[in-house]
């Protein structure tokens, strides 16, 4: 009887066994949604942005094109601004870690500031995309931009091809902030073009400085430095961009010799196409930046759905080759104002005037 009541227990407690082996499978299945959490899992893919600063109308329209086409695609973005401030730039970053997104935008204030940063992503198994400025020294997955060399080759070339050819022609360099990559590049640029002729003495510099921050009130100084120590017999200005070139013609509004002296940006800003249609800028360049922002939000996706891209560009940040996207520039000026930034839709005709 004793041993008996031992046999009844065992085969209950066997029973009892089965019965949990059995309902494993189930509490397995329930608990599947939370793993692999990720955007392969089905999951809305969330995309990081970091942003520079939203000071200037162009970041605006790379923001809002951006977040449109992802959300075409299903999924979501969470954009932060820095307000051109390094330390504010990392927090950012590390708060967009900490929220999970799969994947980084990043458009760095100041390209060499970011390595740790940039770190933290890695060490999160965060991919990270350096949009349109060059995240320097470090292990970034892909760089999207515009070719900017071509922006400065394009903007000493248009000069050039105007400037007087029976005297040495006189030329104010501005420069866009030390701290961007691009503003180097574009000086690069130009350098390849305007350098031969300053050689041969067919140009002569009369002055150039870097405009800290991009800031027009820092490329009014510039000019004002020029001027002063030049006096306006000025033929042109090569500015790094259309809010540095739009500081240089206060200057030159305030010596009254605003559309008398050609004035180069890039960009195509509202206002610099209707300081060109004033007269005033003489050519800005435009950047098809939807077409650079649709794809940003292109590939994040695929990226976050482990579909990286195909690039045949690589550009060295120091630490590594990086895959590069470039984009095409056009440059603009009155005569085609209507047939590039009006006909894309960059700006209304109406607004133009």
């Amino acid at each position: 009887m004793k041993s008996g009541n031992l046999s009844h227990r065992s085969f209950i407690a066997l029973l009892l066994a089965a019965g949990a082996a059995v309902g494993l499978p189930a509490c397995n299945k329930s608990s599947g949604p939370d793993q692999g959490a990720g955007s392969s899992s089905g999951k809305k893919i969330l995309i990081g942005l970091s942003l520079d600063t939203l000071k200037e109308e162009r970041w605006q329209r790379d923001r809002d094109t951006l977040v449109a086409e992802a959300e075409k695609l299903g999924a979501e973005v969470v954009a932060q601004s820095a307000n051109s401030d390094d330390t504010r730039q990392m927090r950012d970053i590390e708060s967009l870690i900490t929220r999970g997104v799969d994947v980084l935008i990043i458009v760095p204030h100041n390209g060499d500031a970011l390595t740790r940063a940039v770190k933290s992503a890695n060490d999160a198994d965060i991919p990270v995309i350096s949009y349109d400025r060059l995240i320097m020294n470090a292990d970034i997955n892909y760089y999207l931009t515009f070719d900017n060399r071509k922006v400065g080759e394009t903007q000493a070339a248009y000069a050039v091809e105007r400037l007087p050819k029976d005297r040495p022609a006189r030329i104010v360099r501005i420069y866009g902030a030390p701290t961007d990559n691009n503003a180097k590049l574009f000086k690069e640029g130009q350098d390849a073009v305007l350098n031969p002729l300053i050689k041969e003495g067919k140009i002569e510099v009369l002055h150039e400085d870097w405009a800290l921050d991009w800031k027009p009130e820092n490329a009014k100084k510039i000019m004002n430095a020029a001027i002063t120590k030049a006096g306006t017999s000025i033929d042109a200005v090569i500015a790094g961009n259309d809010g540095t070139a739009g500081g240089a013609i206060q200057a030159l509004i305030e010596e009254g010799v605003a559309g008398k002296v050609m004035v180069i940006g890039q960009d195509a800003e509202l206002t610099a196409c209707q300081r060109i249609v004033r007269g005033t800028q003489s050519m800005t360049i435009y950047k098809p930046i939807k077409d650079l922002a649709k794809r940003a939000a292109r590939i994040a996706v695929d990226i976050a759905k482990k579909n990286p891209p195909t690039v045949t560009e690589h550009l060295s940040n120091g630490f590594k080759e990086v895959p590069t996207i470039l984009e095409k520039v056009i440059a603009v000026d009155k005569d085609n104002l209507t047939q590039t930034v009006v006909a894309d839709g960059f700006h209304k005709a109406e607004d133009l005037k």
